[in-house]
């Protein structure tokens, strides 16, 4: 080796860098993780000869298209599409499909890359991808949805198979949006092949799908708590966003004993010192599709507060962010610290800037990465996988027990290897160099690939 794990880094991160001046978020994810891996890299000299970093940080196949659609007027829109298959070290490319105005290569990127380790950490034979489109659901029909849906599908459907890349949901992407992709894939095709994950328990999807995400992150967090001699009885939280990462998160934690006190849109957020009404922001939500500022409409004792970012400012225990990346920065983790946070749980992916990060780590905040806590979505995925080829249906105490199994068996993974690497509780060191171990290695015994 010609030159030291720090400067290898260093070299590689240059490249990433300059061969994507305008993707923010990709080199983003990327400096985070180079930042936490040098002893690794350190004991595997290997790893710079095979070229790891260049070949971990180069996804194998990006593709992006257009998506021709007609509205309800009869106009023709124009959206754009993408698909990026990151790595397959591991097994087929599996990760979510999000549509939203904020799609853009480098948020698919980013995803992808991420995805490669979070699944890689499941211990579960899954590659890396990401995709979706900047459309935007909110305020579409049924009809208009379904319309964009099987334009979508007309073009990713080449791309897509049971055991090549199985996409699932993501933001904006639900149980309808996975059925109208699903039955234009089958009129495609002619077959009925099991190419994504996310659907209804009627026709090949698992119970606790769409639990998966939200309680794999309370199991996670009850694992950290616990090490650390806490339990979510009595704890106080605050949970940003109201999908079903935070609702389900929300209805777990308070089944354990927590009070979740606030949660968010992207229009701001309410405050419920006395906890708040799972049913009933769950029929707002999911129901009626409202903003939240209804849920303070129908609860006397909750304030709505505009802006979402005043969430972090709410004293409590332990703060979940659950809407999307880099929302929680310096000065919001300045905050958590100064009203005594105790931990920080990422449901959503990189909702955490770099940045923020250090200031956690300096204040001894506990700190679950998101590629670690947020993992039980793919996890279940990846249970659906298994009953599909199955031909079976598990019921859904099973597929929470086997969740449950594998999210503990994430942070142990995560915790034992921070350990080794002489970073003991840093769960961020550990989660990024089990997943990176484990990809580059795979990656080195398939050869040139």
């Amino acid at each position: 080796m010609n030159m030291t794990a720090a400067q290898y880094l260093e070299s590689a991160l240059a490249v990433v860098k300059k061969q994507n001046p305008h993707q923010p978020e990709f080199v983003q994810a990327v400096t985070e993780v180079f930042t936490t891996i040098r002893p690794a890299v350190e004991r595997h000299p290997e790893y710079f000869e095979h070229c790891i970093l260049e070949r971990l940080t180069e996804p194998e196949r990006v593709a992006i298209f257009r998506i021709p659609w007609q509205d309800d007027r009869g106009r023709i829109r124009i959206n754009r599409g993408y698909r990026v298959r990151f790595n397959s070290a591991l097994g087929p490319y599996k990760g979510g499909l999000r549509f939203h105005p904020t799609v853009n290569l480098s948020i698919s990127k980013f995803l992808a890359f991420e995805q490669t380790l979070k699944n890689a950490l499941t211990n579960l034979p899954l590659g890396g991808a990401k995709g979706g489109s900047d459309f935007d659901p909110k305020g579409k029909s049924d009809n208009e949805v379904m319309r964009f849906c099987q334009s979508f599908s007309t073009e990713v459907y080449r791309f897509i198979g049971p055991s090549s890349d199985v996409p699932a949901g993501d933001i904006g992407v639900g149980v309808r949006e996975v059925g109208y992709i699903f039955g234009q894939h089958k009129r495609i095709t002619g077959e009925f092949e099991y190419a994504l994950t996310g659907k209804d328990v009627k026709w090949g999807g698992s119970y606790v799908r769409k639990q998966a995400t939200g309680y794999g992150l309370i199991y996670f967090l009850h694992e950290m708590l616990q090490e650390n001699g806490r339990t979510l009885d009595g704890l106080r939280l605050s949970i940003s966003g109201s999908g079903n990462v935070a609702i389900y998160a929300a209805e777990k934690a308070q089944e354990l004993g927590a009070t979740v006190v606030a949660m968010s849109d992207s229009t701001g957020y309410v405050y419920h010192p006395q906890g708040i009404r799972i049913e009933l922001m769950k029929q707002l939500k999911e129901g009626e599709r409202k903003r939240i500022s209804a849920y303070a409409d129908q609860c006397s004792e909750a304030e709505y507060h505009e802006g979402s970012s005043g969430i972090w400012a709410i004293p409590v225990d332990v703060a979940l962010p659950c809407a999307t990346q880099n929302e929680i920065d310096a000065d919001s983790a300045r905050k958590m610290a100064d009203n005594g946070v105790i931990c920080v749980a990422e449901g959503a992916n990189m909702p955490t800037t770099n940045e923020a990060i250090d200031v956690l780590h300096d204040a001894g905040i506990m700190f679950g990465p998101g590629k670690a806590a947020n993992a039980g979505g793919v996890a279940t995925s990846a249970l659906e996988m298994s009953q599909n080829s199955l031909r079976l249906q598990w019921s859904f105490a099973e597929v929470d027990a086997r969740l449950k199994t594998i999210m503990q068996n994430i942070y142990w993974l995560c915790a034992r290897t921070a350990e080794e690497y002489g970073q003991p509780g840093d769960l961020d060191t550990g989660a990024n160099i089990a997943g990176f171990i484990k990809v580059a290695d795979a990656t080195i015994e398939q050869g040139l690939v």
